[in-house]
Order: C-alpha cells, then structure tokens, then sequence
C-alpha cells in the first residue's frame, strides 16, 4: 500500500489540531479508520504504523491462521458444553463482521472476495470423554440460529467426506466424533486492513508508515500532544489532536501507560508467541477443505487449540496446523527484547506475579513447548493428520500476543485470554489490549469504542451507523 500524504501534521509545528490519531497499521485501526472517515468526513485523521506497511505484525496473514472465529469450532469458547452462551456470543459480533463488510461493499469501498473465503468449520475429537463433551456442546447449540445448520456425526466414513485427511491411515478401533458447519470462513486479515485504510485515505485522511509514536500527552487545554519520530529522516515531529486510539498491538499498553492513563493503573502483559507447521504441496492441499479444530493440551492456554487449516493468501492455497507456543519478551514479532521490561511498573509487580503463580500449568506447558523437538511437533500434527509426510511441511514463525494481566483484589492479579478496550474517563483517549478474538470482531468493539468516546454523536451518526453496522441482515457479499 503507497503512503497516502492529504495531510501534512508533521510539517504543522503542532499548532494544527487534527481530530483523530490512530495510532498502529493493523486490523483495529483500519477499521475505526475506515468507520470515522464514513460517519465524519469533514474531520481530519492520521494514522501512524511503525513499520514500512500496514498490517505487518498480527494483521500479516501468515502471522494468525486466518480463521473468522465465530464458535462454530473453537471448543476454548464453550469449556462447559451445557454453556453455549460465549460461543453465541462470539457468532454474533463476528455475525456483525461480516454485515459491516458487506455494507462497505455495497458503497463500492470493499471487495470481500478479495479477502474472505467460505471454508467449512469442522471440530474433531478422539476418545470416549471428548466425543461425550462434543455430543453435548452439539446438542446446548443446535436449538440456536446460528449453529441452527451445525451437523454432527461419530461416522468415520462421513468425517472422511468432511475431511479425508482426519481419517487415511487411522487405527480402525480408534473412536472419533465430528461437528461441521458450512458457513465457516477463511478470512485474510491483511488484504481487509488495507483495503480499509485504502477507504480511509479515499475519504483524504492521511496513513503514515515509518512513523513510531514515542509518547501521548494531554495538555490542560484537553488536548493531546503525540510525539514520534520518522524513521527514514531521522526527524522528530509531534502533533496535537482531540482524539487518540491506541491500536498497536503489544506495545498499546506502554503507550498508554506513557500517557498517564489510569484506567491501566496495575495492568501488566505476559507475551505469547506462536509458531506453525505449513505445507504448501498441491496434492496435500487439495485434499483438505476446511479448518479442524479440536481439544487443547492439559494446561494450554486457550488460544493453542491445535487446529488443521486450509488458508487462501493471494490467491493462492496452503495448510497451516498448529500453534506450537513460544515465548520471547517481545511484545511484537518486530520489537526488542527488551520490550517486556519497559511495561513494568511497581504497581504492576503483584499482579504480575499472583498471575504467574496462579498459571503454573501454563509455565509447564509453556516450558515442554520450548523443549519439544520437531519430530515432537511433528507427531501432533500426526494426531490430525495420521499419513502426513515430514517432507512436505516447514516450521514457520507467527505472530506475538501480549496477554492481558489485570489486577484483582482477592487473587492479586489474573492472566486474561480476550480482547479489552480501554478507555479514558472523558472519551478522549482509547486503546486495545489483550488477543483473539480480536480482529474477527473488530467492527464490534469500534462500535463499543463510538458508544463510549463519542456518545454526544450518537443521534447525528445513528441513521449511518444502522446502515454500516446493521443488528441484523444479509451477509452475502461477504462469503
């Protein structure tokens, strides 16, 4: 994506007051981006990424696994299968999702072929304990419209129909069950974030890559100051603005901490890396369709659910199984390893450590996965795929996550596995924390972030925001 240049704060001294800083290429700010340049067109935006393109870091498609996560297959959102009301309510904003997209498309502002495609959702299990879990989970979410056309089956030679590599080459007296729904899809999460910052800078606002924020502060005028530096002169600058939104991933947290928020007073970050087996061999990946999922490692964070999943990456098809965790005290896959250390503060030493002592299973687990040889690895992906061949698969590495720690009066702190929006006390401030399923729901948490922030536009917006964010309504431009 070329540098759009519509506005100039840089060169303004600062006596220039912008209406929005949006600060990180990825998935998040694209979409608030993309939603401000359509309900306020006459406002000024910039936005600022550290690196040479927009969404290099967990946006990159090769940096998550593509899935727009919707309940239909991640077991980490229903851990007691008579509950189904997580897994709802995650089909619901990725629901929102797509009916965003698709309004976007009917403006003629996105194509969603060029970034989504239908790819069924399967979930596999082995073994009598997790087919009665799934027998479960497939009977609380059947009754339900969402998962109204979910199947589900204990017949091998079905599951060999959904997904033949689950079952070539698996002991016959093996035991398995399966759910499947066909609305799944693959979703390509870099080519949706530039598309929408291709609409935000048709609107004239500016994206400026190469520019890394450095500080926020607010003035007693209310107004913030963002100062940064560019990359390629060298040449400091600083802007002033009405309104931040702090959507750089890892690093949002030390931003804001910088900016003297203190809403993220005793927050702490535990950094999570992730790494993928991939093959891109033709005659693998014909034969396999969907994106299987099944039951996490004793001990696993939520997120590492092993899952075998067919990707479309321009225009072009692959498999990816995985995550195997990684650990590394960057808190981006481009940051320094130093990154961890300049998030701690003294009010964030206990929760730190009551979450780390409260997450010793995570600790273990994290520790096995550093050791595990590839032929270790190896033998998971066997688990999915019994026949697969060692030759056709390369280990790649994904993206980083920085975990969300909170402070919690009784326990001291708790490790949070979700993504959180932050706000200012006066809704002139607003950052995102925390991981999956983060960009699947983007539009739903920009519309929780215009409530929040912008609640004296609420009736001048509303007739624009029930068009592009509608409650319920058509998604067939998105499939």
């Amino acid at each position: 994506m070329t540098e759009t240049t519509p506005i100039h704060p840089e060169s303004a001294g600062g006596d220039d007051v912008l209406d929005a800083v949006l600060i990180g290429g990825g998935i998040m700010s694209a979409t608030l981006g993309a939603l401000l340049s359509t309900l306020a067109p006459d406002w000024s935006i910039a936005l600022f990424e550290r690196l040479g393109e927009p969404a290099a870091e967990s946006s990159h498609p090769w940096n998550n696994a593509g899935t727009g996560h919707s309940g239909l297959c991640e077991l980490n959102y229903m851990p007691d299968p008579r509950d189904g009301s997580k897994a709802a309510g995650i089909a619901e904003q990725f629901g929102l999702s797509r009916r965003f997209w698709s309004a976007l498309a009917r403006r003629g502002e996105l194509d969603p072929a060029t970034f989504v495609t239908a790819t069924p959702h399967v979930t596999v299990v082995f073994g009598d304990n997790d087919i009665a879990y799934l027998r479960q989970r497939y009977a609380t979410l059947r009754d339900q419209p969402a998962f109204a056309d979910m199947e589900y089956t204990e017949d091998r030679a079905v599951i060999a129909e959904w997904a033949p590599l689950l079952v070539r080459g698996r002991a016959d007296g093996e035991a398995m069950a399966a759910t499947r729904h066909t609305a799944g899809t693959d979703v390509d999460f870099g080519a949706l974030t530039r598309s929408l910052l291709s609409t935000m800078s048709a609107a004239g606002n500016a994206v400026r890559l190469h520019r890394e924020i450095t500080g926020l502060a607010r003035g007693k005028d209310g107004l913030w100051t963002v100062r940064g530096r560019d990359l390629d002169s060298g040449r400091r600058f600083r802007v002033r603005t009405r309104f931040v939104f702090v959507g750089a991933g890892g690093y949002a947290l030390r931003l804001l901490q910088r900016a003297g928020l203190p809403e993220v007073r005793g927050y702490g970050v535990f950094p999570l890396g992730a790494q993928f087996l991939r093959t891109d061999n033709p005659d693998v990946v014909a034969e396999h369709h969907a994106k299987v999922y099944s039951r996490a490692a004793l001990g696993a964070p939520p997120m590492s659910v092993p899952h075998l999943d067919r990707r479309e990456v321009d225009g072009s098809a692959s498999l990816l199984f995985g995550p195997y965790a990684t650990f590394s005290t960057r808190l981006l896959r481009h940051g320094k390893l130093t990154d961890l250390f300049t998030t701690l503060r003294p009010h964030n030493i206990v929760p730190l450590v009551a979450a780390g002592l409260q997450n010793l299973d995570l600790v273990r687990f994290l520790v096995t996965e550093l050791l595990a040889s590839r032929r270790r690895k190896f033998a998971q992906l066997q688990r999915f795929y019994p026949t697969a061949d060692p030759g056709d698969w390369e280990l790649i590495q994904a993206g980083q996550r920085a975990q969300l720690v909170k402070p919690d009066r009784r326990r001291g702190g708790v490790l949070e596995f979700g993504t959180e929006l932050v706000t200012g006390a006066d809704g002139t401030v607003a950052g995102l924390l925390g991981a999956s399923p983060g960009a699947s729901i983007a539009p739903s948490i920009m519309r929780d972030l215009l409530e929040r922030c912008f609640p004296e536009r609420r009736y001048e917006w509303s007739p624009l925001l029930a068009e592009l964010l509608p409650e319920a309504g058509p998604v067939s431009a998105a499939r």
